[in-house]
Parts: structure tokens; sequence; C-alpha cells
């Protein structure tokens, strides 16, 4: 058929829509493979979907703010050399949905390449192959039937819509923000990959490219909002219940929408419970000082030893490092763990995120803190794995960041526990009898009263606070 229809394939989330958030070509135009068509947005990520076809836009399938299903169509494509036929074109339906969804993971993964006629491997992921971006740089095995392996459309080198070299769909944002055409900034990255800071250094309006900045904390993009945007409600409306005209209406959707149902199922299944203590962490800010002093590159963070303590915490204190499920009897059991993920609640652009660090326990402090800023960086980007945003068994979070002293935090489901550090900041303390002038912090645990009683989760929360307290006796036991 000379009109090939991509179906939005199985993303390999156990999710089964999308939301359309914006097409990036329009129908008419000439396009290569892997040129990214369209984003999308699930509840764990935002994507770009490049096209497995070249050719011309023939139909695109949803408008912007749709829900697609998974294996419905999402755009079609005229291949090059084909006429357009006179009929809408169909989904392509001879391929069984089992056997297109296993054809989908296979071209997920890495180095795998596609079948002939389904496109570039890495699909599944948004971004395409990065070479792929030139029709002529990608060698594919020829279909059966009368297509020539040295079909002259293959040569696409001065296709004029060709699609700049760009993974992070939060550059295309920063681009797009600041009014900047990404297809004329000049890439920094590995291949000319555009980075952040050569948008940035477009922006300014500098030569040379800004130097890739350092991770951010987390927490750091606190103010910006996940939710769809706004949109304007009918003039003259009133809320029935306040009298006040209603002002904007905004869609629960995408991460927010997930958000949403989490902690609603937290508050509703879990009967949580909440203690807490004022810490003394002046010694911990000494002892990263004087080490930092010595070799100030490889000193772990403050939250990279917190994080140490909570993993030989859980060690110590199983029980809140475990999940409650229902056997096929319907009875309930608590599941322990041969292993310690410890989930990072990370604020992002697109909401709060929870990558973990997968069997915590084999780290040490430096390890952990190179972790937790290779988490941070790909979270933010979008860039972050299914199983890294989906299989912790513990959560920190530290809201500190935030200038808050404490939180009531809800616990991520289905984990049995969170803990919480606010800021450290100076208050008076009795040292020796006599008042002096501390670095003080609150620790909170909130906690699933099922899976164990007061006396572990305040023995756990006893024995991080005392860590921070003393951490040189600690940190010589782990």
């Amino acid at each position: 058929m000379s009109v090939k229809t991509f179906l939005l394939p199985d993303l390999g989330e156990g999710l089964a829509e999308a939301e359309l958030v914006k097409w990036l070509v329009a129908v008419g135009d000439t396009i290569v493979i892997d040129q990214p068509v369209a984003e999308v947005e699930t509840a764990k990520s935002m994507v770009e979907v490049p096209s497995p076809y070249a050719g011309t836009v023939h139909e695109l399938h949803g408008s912007v703010g749709q829900m697609v299903m998974v294996d419905s169509p999402l755009f079609s494509v005229l291949e090059e050399g084909a006429t357009a036929p006179a009929a809408k074109p169909q989904p392509q339906a001879t391929v069984p949905v089992r056997e297109r969804a296993q054809s989908y993971r296979e071209e997920e993964r890495a180095g795998t390449k596609a079948p002939a006629g389904q496109g570039s491997g890495n699909v599944l992921i948004g971004y395409g192959t990065p070479d792929g971006l030139s029709a002529t740089a990608r060698k594919r095995r020829p279909r059966s039937g009368a297509e020539t392996p040295a079909a002259p459309q293959r040569t696409v080198a001065a296709e004029p819509r060709r699609a700049p070299l760009v993974i992070s769909p939060l550059v295309r944002k920063l681009a797009r923000d600041r009014g900047i055409d990404i297809a004329a900034v000049t890439g920094s990255g590995p291949g000319g990959l555009v980075l952040r800071s050569d948008v940035e250094a477009a922006s300014a309006g500098t030569a040379a490219a800004a130097t890739v900045s350092a991770p951010e904390p987390a927490g750091a993009t606190a103010t910006a909002q996940a939710s769809a945007p706004a949109t304007a409600a009918t003039p003259g409306e009133l809320d029935a219940r306040s009298g006040l005209a209603i002002a904007s209406r905004t869609p629960i959707s995408g991460v927010r929408k997930t958000i949403a149902q989490a902690m609603a199922r937290s508050r509703s299944e879990i009967p949580e419970a909440t203690v807490w203590v004022d810490v003394d962490a002046t010694n911990l800010l000494a002892l990263r000082a004087s080490m930092k002093s010595t070799d100030p590159e490889n000193t772990p963070g403050i939250l990279a030893f917190i994080a140490r303590f909570v993993v030989a915490g859980l060690q110590k204190y199983p029980a809140l490092n475990t999940r409650i499920e229902h056997n096929a009897q319907g009875d309930a059991e608590i599941i322990g763990f041969d292993g310690i993920n410890l989930g990072i609640a990370a604020q992002t652009d697109r909401g709060l995120m929870v990558p973990a660090i997968r069997n915590a326990q084999q780290f040490s402090a430096r390890g952990l803190n190179a972790e937790l800023a290779r988490l941070t960086e790909v979270t933010r980007s979008g860039k972050a794995t299914v199983a890294e945003l989906t299989s912790g068994t513990f959560t920190l979070n530290n809201y500190g960041v935030f200038g808050v002293d404490g939180s009531a935090a809800i616990i991520n489901y289905p984990e049995v526990a969170i803990l919480g550090v606010g800021r450290i900041i100076d208050k008076p303390w009795v040292v020796g009898g006599e008042l002096a002038v501390r670095k003080v912090t609150e620790l909170t645990l909130a906690f699933d009263h099922r899976v164990c009683d007061g006396a572990t989760a305040a023995g756990f929360l006893r024995f991080v606070a005392d860590a921070m307290e003393n951490p040189a006796a600690v940190l010589a036991d782990l």
C-alpha cells in the first residue's frame, strides 16, 4: 500500500494511552526517517515520536490535547515515489496486535534493527536513532516485492525539512520559549547534539556554546507547573457554590493525573502514622567540610550521606522496606525484599518524580552521590526509564530545598514509608548543659501502620538521627 499508517505503539510502560501534546509537522510536509512528527505525553514521560517512514505527510490522526489509544492511528505517510490514493487509508491490520506489539518491543532494544518497513530502532523511546536524521546514514533491508535495493528516493541529503539533532524535549521547549529556531543552533554535544547550554548561548547572542551546567538539586524547579495549560472559562460563567466568576478551567491530565490518582489511593488505602525528631547536624556538616577541603571533587553531598544512613537504617529495620499485596485468595501479605531501591523525590517541570537508586545497599556515600546526580539529570530531561521511575521500595524526600522545616508527607504508594528532611538552619541547642548555636534539621517519617508499630518506626528514625549527629562513628561501620 502506498500510504503507510503509523499506529501508536505499546510504549512499554504498562499504559494504554498517551496525550497528543503537539504536532511537529503538517499535512503535505516532506519528512525523512526518524524525523520527529509529534510530541506525546504519557503518565510517566514526555517523548517525541519519530517517523519510521520517509515521504509526504498524508494525514494526521488526532488533534492536540486528544488522548490517543495504543494501536490507534497516529499519522499516515505517502511514501516517496507513490501517488495519493483516492480513499482514506485504513490502519494496517494484517499483523495481529500481539505480534505487532512484540515487534515494537524488539525495536526498542538497543542495537536491534527494526523489521523492514517499520522504521528505525528505538522508536518506542520516542527519540529515534541519533544518527537516523539523515536517511543516507542508514541501511534498510529490501522489502519483499518490486522495490529495488537502490531506489533513488533513498538519497535525501538535500531534504529541506531535516530535523535538528535534539534528544531532550526540554531543550526544544526552551528554544520555543525563547523564540529561537533550533534548526539554526549548532550543537556542541556528541555528533552535533544540541544541548540546553547551546540554546542558552544562542539566546544570549554569544558565539561560543555555554559550559554544560551541573545537575540542579532536587526541587529547584518547584515553581514550574506540571498540569495542562489553563483554558479560558465561558464569559459570565459563575460558580454555583461561591458565586464567583470562573476565571479558568485546567484539565487534570498526564503526569498530574497520575500523581493525583496515586496520592488519592495512598490516602484511601494506607493507615499512615507520622513521627518526627529534631536533629543536630553540626557534626555532619563539619565532617563534610573537612573532606571537601582535602578532596573537593569526590566529597559526597549532605543528601548522599543521609541516603547512606537511611539505607543502613532500612537494613536494621527491614519492615519499612516492604509492600502489601493480596494473594490469589484475596488475603493481604507483607512482601519483603532482598535489597533496597531507594527512591529520591525530585521536582521537575512535569511534576514530582521519584526515580530510584536500585540496590542502594551496594553503594557507598560517594556511589550514592553519583547516582543521585545521574538520576536527577535524566529525570529532568525526560529520559529516565520506566524501571527507574517505578521500582522504588522506600522514598527519601528532601523538601528542605523549598525552605521549609517539615511536611506531613504522603506515602508513595505502594511503598509503606517515606522519610522527609527539612532545611538545616541555626537554632539554639543544649550541648553539655550549656546553650549553643547548632545546625539543626527536622526528620519526619510517615509509615504504614499495617506493617509495623510505632516502636519500629521510632527505632529507624532514631537510628538515622543518631547517624547524622555522630556520622564518623556510623560511617566507620558501613
